[in-house]
């Protein structure tokens, strides 16, 4: 059989010195520096994620302020159209009540403008009324009062007929 797979005590003893030796060693140097390598990596995981958290709350507070900022944007932006809506009625209402008042001036104007040349037609119907009774009469009565004293009959009539009314 080969000395490695049935060991002789010598070679055991030998074999655990050694290994005590390194295992001291490590003990001593390498294991302070793993173990302080360890804590150093188990800190700054800590830390990254308390920085972690923070920047979490951070991007809360900074959702939080976002959507307060959306909904005062809508809120304004309602304002603002509600403003543009009243503005645009407005000039509405003013825009037909100065349609209504100049509507109402034509209509007056035409109105007025109407009445005077119906009074202008009516006083030149009356006119001419007047000019063609006037003939008329003047025609009945060279007819009729050939003489004087028909003539003079009438007028006295005429006269008193006149201061009656």
């Amino acid at each position: 059989m080969h000395p490695l797979l049935k060991p002789e005590f010598g070679l055991l003893i030998w074999t655990l010195v050694a290994f005590l030796v390194v295992f001291f060693i490590l003990k001593k140097y390498a294991w302070p520096a793993i173990i302080k390598g360890l804590k150093d990596r188990e800190h700054s995981i800590a830390d990254a994620l308390s920085t972690a958290e923070k920047v979490k709350a951070e991007m809360a507070q900074m959702k939080s302020e976002h959507e307060a900022l959306l909904a005062q944007a809508r809120e304004e932006r309602a304002h603002i159209l509600k403003e543009a809506r009243e503005t645009k009625e407005k000039i509405i209402n003013e825009s037909k009540e100065t349609a209504k008042a100049e509507a109402s001036k034509i209509i007056a104007e035409t109105q007025a403008a109407i009445e005077a040349q119906k009074m202008a037609a009516v006083i030149d119907v009356k006119n001419q009324v007047g000019k063609m009774v006037i003939e008329i009469s003047e025609q009945i009565l060279r007819r009729e009062l050939n003489n004087k004293a028909d003539q003079e009959a009438h007028i006295k009539g005429l006269v008193n007929e006149v201061k009656l009314n």
